[in-house]
């Protein structure tokens, strides 16, 4: 597996599709991942971010290297996790590419952003959005991790979260 990490021994590792498979069964909160700056405006959907430390304060994100938006968040070097709300099942599909709504579009959809620290869009209606600058960025397999520190959060008001599980939208 190419990446930061070395392999201790030889691998062996199940078939993608009964990955995926699994994969859906775990639940996670959906995440519009957005970024601003001298590369480019861009937001995609997200289901793998994490947290890493409250000292300071880091988030991680994973994003596959052959995504549009990867060369925009990389050279913007900061991005916004915005935690959506159930009922923002249309946000979640337009920034994962399921609507007609352009790229460059996918911003004036009616929904209200805003800006905090770094620049990146935050959806007002977000649960909560957690504004972070990239602090260290690693490659594995497909993808990149980025890791941010938190510069601000935007707290939304009180509600249930959209959750993806089993392929489906849900709330918590």
């Amino acid at each position: 597996m190419a990446g930061a990490f070395a392999a201790v021994a030889e691998a062996k590792f199940v078939e993608q599709k009964a990955f995926r498979d699994a994969m859906s069964r775990l639940g996670a909160a959906v995440h519009v991942i957005t970024t601003d700056g001298p590369s480019g405006k861009t937001g995609f959907t997200a289901t793998a971010v994490c947290s890493v430390s409250d000292s300071p304060p880091t988030l991680l994100i994973c994003l596959n290297r052959g995504a549009t938006s990867m060369p925009i968040l990389r050279g913007n070097g900061v991005f916004c996790v915005n935690t959506l709300r159930a009922g923002d099942e249309v946000v979640a599909d337009t920034f994962a590419g399921r609507t007609k709504v352009a790229r460059e579009a996918r911003f004036d959809t009616g929904h209200q952003w805003v800006t905090l620290a770094t620049g990146s869009p935050v959806l007002d209606s977000a649960v909560v959005a957690c504004d972070c600058r990239v602090i260290e960025t690693k490659t594995v397999a497909s993808h990149d991790i980025y890791f941010g520190m938190v510069e601000a959060i935007h707290q939304g008001g009180p509600g249930p979260a959209l959750v993806y599980h089993d392929r489906l939208y849900k709330q918590v």
